[in-house]
């Protein structure tokens, strides 16, 4: 299957001559990335390849279901020309859900103004909440209304901050936040963060693929008031690998590392 994936990358979400450029190894991944939304290794994928929009999307994924892949019902989630994701609808609901019950709120407040990060206060955790109780009602209503395998939405975004709203979504055990007074900097610079990372093969597409999965990072302060959150992502990762069939070897690592600058 993995020729199957490539091509429909590359004709699909490709353009002009870019078409046949889309490196072989992309394809694969980005193909395994669908997989592990579809399999419910984790509620959704950021999609990042290229300026493709939700009808190439749409079209991507009926190639890789003609090919026997990422067989379940998904969503594309458009935010306003910011982002485009796709979701497993189902787990995604779950994740929002989750968050809004979860306490502490897994959510890291690491603004351009703080001498280091620290998870929000009241008052920043109850205006995300808020934020995601919205996306979990559109996306509701969204699936109420789709059809077909792949349904689709447009959420217009009225005042979040889509570094924490998408950092829920991607199933992060904690979501960075940042105040909009700080733009986009934050102060995680030189800041000793733990990297996870979590692999797994997927014989179906070449046998010994790896296909990363996850990849988010925790300030390593944090890690013991995050734990329980951290615990529990591991053990539903776990769990859910052990529900399907499309991925083998699930590899989760971690390390330190301190960065001169970090991009949210």
């Amino acid at each position: 299957m993995g020729p199957a994936a490539v091509a429909a990358a590359r004709e699909e979400l490709g353009a002009g001559r870019r078409r046949r450029r889309l490196p072989a190894a992309r394809g694969l991944q980005l193909a395994g990335e669908v997989l592990a939304v579809a399999a419910g290794l984790k509620p959704a994928l950021l999609y990042d390849c290229g300026a493709a929009g939700q009808a190439e999307l749409r079209r991507y994924l009926a190639r890789l279901r003609e090919a026997g892949l990422a067989p379940g019902r998904l969503h594309l989630l458009g935010v306003e020309g910011s982002a485009l994701l796709l979701l497993h609808p189902g787990l995604a609901r779950r994740r929002l859900a989750a968050v809004l019950r979860a306490h502490p709120a897994p959510f890291v407040d690491v603004s351009a103004g703080r001498q280091r990060p620290a998870l929000c206060g009241p008052a920043e955790a109850e205006a995300i909440r808020g934020h995601l109780a919205a996306l979990l009602a559109h996306l509701e209503a969204a699936e109420a209304a789709g059809a077909g395998p792949v349904s689709s939405s447009e959420v217009v975004p009225a005042g979040w901050n889509l570094c924490t709203v998408v950092g829920v979504l991607l199933g992060y055990p904690a979501a960075y936040a940042f105040s909009a007074e700080d733009g986009a900097e934050n102060c995680l610079a030189l800041m000793p963060l733990r990297v996870f990372t979590v692999r797994a093969c997927c014989p179906g597409l070449r046998d010994g693929l790896g296909v990363q999965i996850y990849s988010f990072s925790v300030p390593e302060s944090l890690c013991a008031e995050l734990g329980e959150a951290l615990d529990a992502w591991r053990q539903e990762l776990e769990e859910a690998f052990r529900a399907q069939t499309d991925f083998v070897d699930l590899r989760i690592s971690s390390e330190v590392v301190s960065l001169p600058a970090v991009a949210l």
